[in-house]
């Protein structure tokens, strides 16, 4: 009990930001014409979070299976570089240790990387209660949005915006806690560039794969940044 009580004090904050997003993407997916029973398997299979919500219109335009599974590698593809810092501890963690690698997400990232464990807590399972959460956060958000959207009437225009403030708020974040500006400035120059040279309907994934490329590339000078703040 104490690791669960423990774990919801550090998990609050993610609860409402996956609770909106999640009923935002519920939503989207009733509108599309998919079910509630669908939009709560996404969450709890998938939980790929602005992924979803991009899953979307793509779904809607008939985009082909690969075609899905490849945007969500080059979306998610940060999440390996997250996993790293982790290996030790998740492979200590025996059965729990696939459920972790499913579950981290940069939220469940950020708390697992700043957090300040108290003493006597087991930090496995403290770990490992932080992880479910903020994955039931997400499934209860996604049923939620798709049950209202099924049996309320709303004006959905704009929700799909939410995806970009979510992603306004991590960038924010990101530039405020690190030191280092290589990463965000990598990003907007491809993004700049390839948006300007293939315009917006061909410019995601050449980005992100340049980018991914460009941050393997810088990846010493960042941690030596890094590592600079921390001493």
């Amino acid at each position: 009990m104490q690791e669960l009580r423990f774990a919801v004090r550090n998990t609050i904050p993610i609860f409402f930001t996956y609770l909106f997003i999640g009923i935002a993407f519920g939503m989207l997916m009733s509108d599309a014409g998919y079910g509630v029973l669908l939009s709560t398997a996404s969450g709890l299979f998938i939980f790929a979070g602005s992924m979803q919500i991009v899953m979307v219109p793509m779904m809607i335009s008939g985009a082909s299976l690969p075609s899905l599974a490849l945007m969500t590698f080059f979306i998610n593809a940060r999440h390996i570089f997250y996993g790293i810092g982790f290996i030790e501890q998740f492979r200590r963690m025996g059965w729990r240790r696939p459920y972790m690698i499913l579950t981290l997400t940069d939220e469940t990232y950020s708390v697992l990387c700043s957090v300040q464990y108290e003493k006597g807590l087991d930090k496995d399972r403290a770990a490992f209660l932080i992880a479910m959460l903020d994955h039931l956060y997400w499934v209860f958000g996604c049923f939620l949005g798709a049950c209202a959207g099924q049996y309320l009437q709303f004006d959905l225009r704009g929700i799909d915006f939410s995806a970009t403030a979510f992603f306004l708020v991590v960038v924010i974040n990101q530039w405020r806690q690190y030191r280092s500006k290589l990463p965000f400035l990598t990003a907007a120059v491809c993004a700049t560039g390839f948006y300007l040279l293939l315009g917006k309907e061909q410019f995601l994934i050449p980005s992100l794969i340049t980018c991914l490329a460009a941050l393997i590339l810088l990846k010493k000078p960042i941690e030596a940044k890094e590592a600079y703040r921390d001493e």
